[in-house]
């Protein structure tokens, strides 16, 4: 079994499996670990009076509880079920640091991401996240259809 650790920037669309299924296949096949890293994008509006900053704060708790619900573990669930060993990770911020932090801390050996179709509007305004990871990642980024 590979020591390597596989960081996967899972954004949990049901409806589009690829990326997760991908990182799997190739866990299984190189017998690595999975790290699935899902941000939920935040960022501190600056016109925010400090009540409505920590409504925001308190927001958060729910978001993640959710998240963890309906993104995470059924992901991780599948990991399992298909033998491979995986962590899960569920962060607060922008999408393309944070997922490089985690990449660096876990050591992993390169980011599995998915090809980022659906919002387009979204990555217009702030970044597609492949793309940044394609420019800053410190390891390779694989960029799955």
């Amino acid at each position: 079994m590979s020591s390597e650790t596989f960081v996967v920037a899972y954004e949990g669309d049901p409806e589009d499996p690829g990326v997760l299924d991908y990182a799997i296949a190739r866990a299984k096949a190189e017998g690595a670990r999975l790290l699935l890293v899902h941000i939920l994008e935040w960022s501190p509006y600056s016109f925010l009076t400090p009540q409505e900053l920590e409504e925001r704060h308190g927001r958060r708790k729910q978001e993640l509880a959710r998240a963890n619900e309906t993104v995470m573990a059924p992901a991780l669930a599948k990991c399992e079920a298909a033998g491979v060993t995986a962590d899960g990770l569920i962060r607060y911020g922008q999408v393309v640091e944070l997922i490089v932090e985690e990449t660096k801390k876990a050591g992993a050996s390169v980011i599995f991401v998915g090809r980022s179709g659906a919002n387009a509007m979204a990555a217009r305004v702030f970044g597609s996240v492949p793309l940044g990871l394609a420019q800053i990642a410190p390891v390779p980024t694989v960029i799955v259809p």
